[in-house]
């Protein structure tokens, strides 16, 4: 089980809706990688993106990028501190993207998203069963 599998399975459907939300408050993920893009990430978030292995973003990174705001919002939906959320997000949205984008195609991801009733815990394998 994989960083991103054990962190889902401990916090439960309080990080899939809160990693959902932020994608979608980032535009989804092709918002995501508009922002990565212009902070000078395009070649780590394209690694997500693509069908290769993926480049990893530290917290430090997360924060430049998607800033304090909505940081502070997932760390307050998981009860945790926002240099924790930094933390978790960058063990987590390489891989969230990277499964969102399995041909490794943007628009499949946003309309992924679009259509989870209950956020990311069913689109991911049921990983929040496990």
């Amino acid at each position: 089980m994989g960083l991103f599998d054990t962190v889902l399975s401990g916090l439960g459907d309080q990080a899939a809706g809160g990693l959902g939300d932020l994608l979608k408050s980032q535009g989804g993920v092709a918002g995501l990688a508009e922002k990565f893009g212009g902070a000078g990430m395009a070649e780590t978030v394209q690694s997500w993106i693509g069908t290769g292995g993926n480049i990893n973003v530290s917290p430090e990174q997360i924060r430049q990028v998607l800033g304090s705001g909505p940081i502070a919002d997932f760390a307050s939906r998981l009860g945790i501190s926002p240099e924790q959320a930094s933390e978790t997000l960058a063990g987590l949205l390489p891989e969230a993207v990277d499964r969102l984008t399995p041909n490794g195609q943007v628009a499949d991801a946003d309309g992924l998203m679009d259509q989870l009733p209950g956020g990311l815990g069913d689109m991911l394998g049921g990983l929040l069963k496990r």
